[in-house]
């Protein structure tokens, strides 16, 4: 590394962000080389709390990129991020080790802008010549210089065409999976849909070196805007796959009586293979605004968000706040994914929005409110702990379908004590009248193993536990008719399946709609 071209990389950089930074140039460039690290301080960081240092940091991601260097935040800084639209690229390891970060969101340029991306220095490219894809193909006619993401869209066709207060018209029909260079597909992510016709294909390479992400403590300053749907993305975002995050701790500030919600602290889309570890977040406060059917609605807001990826897991991840405290709205939303996995886990909530093709539970501790999915593929619960009103909500607005199995098993369930006066293990509804762009099913098969129902704190007057919630309290007979017809489950396996109350379990108030489930007890 020569010195006239760091100082010509640092000079050209810096005259591009219209800033001036006081910095010695040779102490910094002999830093580098001897640690072949890249230091904010390098760059002009004060990292006192008060200057805003998002120009520095950008710079130093930017330089660390170029040499393919590792990024490290100055110990015990604390690293003040103003409202400027500056977005620092991470494309190779950074340590943020013990420093602070404080975002400041109360007055931003773009909202939309994250403060850090993880991306990759490869270039997604266009497919041509796929004219249709069929559910579970196992190969295509295509060779490709990488291992790669594939996202397929037929703009055509609508899927989730959401019902109730924040009814919509739907999303183009969309699929992602993983292909290798001979064209083959995983099968571990299989395609979920039959694609007729194919208005957009587009391949992403996939890194194969890992990259990581450790230590930090964030600090959010919350916004003020009006509560409405005016998302904040000043995040760390990821779209770059074969990322571990490991250490981090994000709290949010400030939240007063209004303000705009959040699209995750850490966003997670187009990606693969993706790990966070260890991690502290936050919930943030719930508000109300108008949906779009004109009535009140809550806002999801989220600190946890993973969009079109795969393979994505949360490892011993916990939060700052209760995660029985409904005040807060739950930590996690996701949409288009496959292959999602909590372990360790103790959160207010793991939600499937617009579907996940297998998702596993385990060893974990779900808050208010609880486990929320609909998708396919297998959903997996095992020795964890549930609380609220059920132990797996299949999600209304979606048309409460899962395409696949649901196994539940060594897990205790602890029903949400305030105004519960009955207690379901599955929960949902479908009127059979709305068209979700898709047919709409329950789980096939429910295998249900070692379940204690801690229901010992409800009325006496309570009927017990019901594996299913009434879906269609008005399916009483056989004078109703289904215009989009929803399938019920075909077998439910109880082993060990006892309440604390002492009372049996039941099918369900509703048991002319669940009358051809076979019900079995080993």
């Amino acid at each position: 590394m020569k010195l006239f071209y760091f100082l010509f990389f640092i000079c050209n950089l810096f005259t591009s962000h219209k800033s001036v930074f006081s910095l010695n140039v040779k102490e910094a460039q002999e830093s580098i080389i001897k640690t072949k690290t890249v230091k904010y301080s390098d760059f002009g960081a004060k990292g006192d709390g008060k200057t805003d240092d998002i120009e520095a940091i950008t710079a130093a991601h930017a330089y660390a990129n170029e040499h393919n260097l590792k990024v490290k935040a100055d110990d015990k800084a604390i690293y003040y991020i103003g409202g400027k639209d500056r977005t620092a690229i991470i494309q190779t390891d950074t340590d943020f080790g013990t420093a602070s970060f404080i975002i400041d969101d109360s007055n931003v340029e773009n909202r939309t802008s994250s403060v850090f991306l993880v991306s990759s220095k490869m270039k997604a490219e266009k497919i041509e010549g796929i004219p249709s894809l069929k559910r579970n193909q196992t190969k295509i006619a295509l060779n490709l210089k990488h291992r790669s993401l594939i996202t397929v869209t037929n703009s055509n066709v609508k899927h989730y065409i959401r019902f109730g207060l924040n009814q919509n018209n739907g999303s183009d029909q969309t699929d992602i999976f993983l292909l290798n260079k001979k064209g083959q597909i995983d099968q571990s992510a299989p395609i979920i849909w039959d694609f007729d016709q194919i208005t957009d294909i587009t391949a992403l390479p996939i890194d194969e070196n890992k990259l990581t992400i450790t230590g930090g403590r964030f600090k959010t300053i919350a916004n003020k805007e009006p509560s409405k749907y005016n998302y904040y993305s000043r995040n760390l975002a990821i779209k770059r796959s074969n990322v571990v995050v490991s250490g981090l701790y994000h709290e949010v500030v400030d939240e007063g009586e209004q303000g705009a919600p959040y699209g995750g602290f850490i966003s997670i889309s187009e990606c693969c293979f993706v790990k966070i570890e260890n991690c502290i977040l936050t919930g943030h406060k719930t508000y109300e605004t108008i949906g779009n059917a004109g009535k009140p609605v809550s806002m999801g807001s989220y600190d946890l968000l993973v969009n079109r990826a795969l393979n994505v897991s949360f490892i011993n991840c916990t939060q700052t706040n209760d995660i029985d405290d409904r005040k807060y709205w739950g930590i996690l939303g996701s949409n288009f994914c496959k292959n999602l996995l909590y372990d360790g886990c103790k959160l207010s909530r793991f939600d499937a929005h617009q579907g996940v093709a297998n998702a596993t539970i385990r060893n974990s501790t779900l808050g208010h409110m609880g486990i929320n999915a609909i998708g396919s593929g297998t959903f997996l619960v095992e020795n964890s702990i549930i609380r609220g009103g059920s132990i797996v909500n299949l999600r209304s607005d979606y048309g409460s379908s899962w395409d696949g199995d649901l196994i539940i098993r060594n897990c205790l369930f602890i029903p949400r004590q305030s105004g519960q006066e009955k207690v379901q293990l599955i929960s949902g509804y479908n009127s059979g009248l709305h068209d979700f762009g898709y047919p709409c099913t329950m789980p096939a098969k429910i295998w249900i193993e070692n379940l204690k129902i801690d229901d010992s704190k409800l009325s006496e007057s309570y009927p017990g536990p019901a594996i299913f919630m009434d879906f269609n309290p008005e399916m009483k007979d056989d004078t109703y008719s289904e215009k989009f017809p929803y399938q019920t489950t075909k077998e439910v396996i109880l082993k060990n399946v006892k309440a604390l109350s002492g009372k049996a379990i039941r099918l369900s108030d509703n048991d002319y709609m669940f009358r051809k489930v076979k019900v079995s007890e080993k």
